[in-house]
């Protein structure tokens, strides 16, 4: 050991690390691999393994670069990472400092799009009540395709057969590379400050899932959305589905097909307005009859009713009223003077027992004020003594010598002078 330099081992980790940062090949190194021991920290920093089948490699990511990610990490996903390497003296533990990462391979692009899609489902850009109208009758048809793919003269065959009443514009555009997201938003953005179309169809023939990849674009999905003319997405065959399937107000399983949902068929509109042509000419013809047959009644029954005729009958009809009339007035009459006599009849009699009732409680009453009248004593030999005021008297006492009363009997009167009192004691 005599010359070897001898390192603590704080001095060993520390040259470790200087060596590793010290290689231009660590500085910027790609590697693939599997996701294990995942550990986001609240801090935003995500700490993990990256592993394959005969090793494995601590990795951590720090919230500056994880926050730029378009996608959630989670065990067992496989990635390929950027990043340097170095180690931590404390431990000598060798890791990467992660600053991107992408999933690898066709798994990864289907986690990225359920990863986009819950998103955008999340924002509502899904919802039902966001989805505008297909025209039923499109004027002017806008297509979003590339040029040359067979999907595009498939359509412009099936709109000229079913619909060529509608004039339609093409916009060319990339629908396949790494080109073709900015593309088709050109396209959508030139198709909608046109103004001029009633409905959009954008799509492209089948292909594997990375030829379809431009369809998945975030971007590309948010321009749809916020189109102001009705969008049809038509990408791929029937079980391929994109995120522009999801946002587009309809979703048709095939360029051929999303031509055919939005051109009505002129045959069939030809032969409908047979068909109605028909009916209508079938409902004038039987109100036509049946006016006709109104007329033709009506008509008989004014060559009965002659003006002359009309008359007649209503004055009959008057005079059959004046007649019932009269006779109701006279039968009202004699109704009312027959009520009138029977009741001046128990009137009468009904006063005549009144007044012979009254006249003996009369008689009554005249006896009883009779036998009680001052006059009847007086006609027994009586006489009343009054002052020449009137008074009563009934005590001698009261009187005074040379004072005039008046004496009343039973006829006649007589004024008396007082000549002497006695009083009874």
């Amino acid at each position: 050991m005599a010359g070897s330099r001898i390192y603590t081992v704080t001095q060993l980790n520390q040259e470790i690390k200087n060596l590793l940062e010290s290689n231009p090949s660590f500085f910027n190194l790609f590697v693939s691999g599997e996701i294990s021991n995942y550990k986001p920290h609240p801090s935003g920093h995500h700490y993990m393994t990256i592993k394959d089948e005969g090793a494995a490699i601590s990795a951590v990511m720090f919230r500056s670069d994880s926050s730029k990610l378009r996608f959630r990490l989670h065990n067992g996903m496989k990635i390929v990472a950027r990043g340097r390497i170095s180690s931590f003296p404390k431990s000598g533990q060798v890791q990467i400092y992660v600053s991107d990462m992408m999933p690898d391979g066709v798994g990864a692009l289907h986690m990225q799009f359920e990863q986009l899609k819950e998103k955008l489902l999340a924002e509502g850009l899904f919802d039902a009540q966001h989805k505008a109208d297909i025209p039923a009758f499109p004027e002017h048809i806008a297509l979003i395709t590339s040029p040359s793919a067979a999907a595009l003269r498939d359509m412009l065959r099936i709109l000229s057969r079913r619909w060529p009443l509608a004039s339609i514009e093409i916009f060319p555009s990339f629908v396949q590379g790494s080109l073709a997201p900015a593309d088709l938003v050109r396209a959508l953005h030139l198709a909608n400050q046109r103004k001029k179309a009633d409905v959009i169809i954008i799509g492209r023939g089948g292909g594997s899932l990375e030829d379809l990849w431009a369809f998945n674009d975030e971007q590309v999905a948010r321009v749809i959305y916020a189109s102001k003319i009705p969008v049809v997405s038509a990408v791929g065959h029937e079980p391929d589905v994109t995120i522009s399937d999801f946002v587009a107000d309809l979703r048709a399983p095939t360029p051929s097909g999303a031509a055919e949902l939005i051109a009505p068929d002129c045959a069939d509109i030809k032969q409908t307005l047979v068909t109605m042509d028909t009916r209508l000419r079938r409902s004038m013809q039987k109100k036509h009859d049946q006016l006709a047959l109104r007329f033709r009644s009506i008509n008989q029954r004014l060559a009965v009713q002659t003006p002359l005729n009309y008359v007649r009958e209503r004055a009959k009809t008057v005079n059959g009223l004046s007649v019932r009339l009269n006779c109701a007035a006279k039968k009202k009459i004699h109704d009312q003077n027959v009520i009138a006599d029977y009741t001046a009849h128990h009137m009468a009699q009904a006063l005549q027992h009144i007044l012979i009732r009254h006249r003996g409680k009369l008689m009554q009453f005249s006896a009883a004020l009779d036998a009680l009248s001052p006059l009847k004593v007086l006609s027994r030999g009586y006489a009343v003594a009054s002052t020449a005021q009137g008074e009563i008297l009934s005590d001698a006492a009261k009187l005074m010598v040379g004072e005039q009363i008046h004496i009343r009997f039973s006829k006649g009167e007589a004024v008396c002078e007082v000549q002497e009192v006695k009083s009874e004691d």
